[in-house]
């Protein structure tokens, strides 16, 4: 009987925790998706927004986990120098491509639904977000470290990170850490 109920405080302890750290990720992301909705209302252009909305973005995207797994195990073979060059310009490319997706002055109207917490210290954040007139279903994938720092996004089902492995490791197969900068550098060139 005192097995069964350490068992069923252990299954409420740990149920309140994941509740919390639902709670807490959701929260999180709203409040940068609110700073990015003002940041779009007072922006002229998608170039000036993707300079403004970088602050927010660092604080609630962790680039360089995004980095290091859309390369793959190839990271390891990146210098320091190699890593942080291509985490800089993962960064812009990201930037970029989230802030050409919107128009200075409109927004998307994200409706949030219930958070998964497929494991402790990671939250999957579901939402449909519709923008002029399209629907889209995209899951935010949350880790916390110091805080609840976004580690993907699944957009239709397709994850950010998943797809960018695919394109990085074959380049990485052709030329290392060379090629894949190079790619970026090219991506980020392109995007402006």
């Amino acid at each position: 009987m005192r097995s069964l109920f350490l068992l069923l405080t252990s299954l409420v302890l740990i149920h309140g925790r994941v509740s919390a750290s639902t709670i807490e990720a959701e929260k999180h992301l709203k409040k940068a998706v609110s700073e990015v909705a003002q940041i779009a209302d007072r922006s002229a252009n998608s170039s000036a927004l993707a300079v403004s909305v970088r602050p927010v973005l660092v604080n609630i995207i962790s680039f360089d986990l995004m980095t290091r797994r859309a390369v793959g195990p190839g990271w390891r073979e990146f210098t320091d120098a190699q890593q942080k060059e291509a985490t800089d310009l993962f960064t812009t490319l990201i930037i970029r491509n989230y802030s050409s997706k919107f128009s200075p002055g409109e927004f998307p109207e994200i409706t949030y639904k219930t958070p998964m917490c497929p494991v402790p210290g990671r939250v999957e954040i579901p939402t449909s977000i519709l923008y002029k007139g399209s629907h889209y279903e995209v899951i935010y994938r949350q880790e916390e470290s110091v805080a609840w720092r976004i580690t993907d996004v699944v957009i239709e089902g397709v994850s950010m990170i998943a797809t960018y492995r695919t394109q990085f490791d074959a380049q990485f197969k052709q030329g290392g850490a060379v090629a894949v900068i190079s790619s970026l550098k090219k991506s980020v060139a392109s995007s402006q």
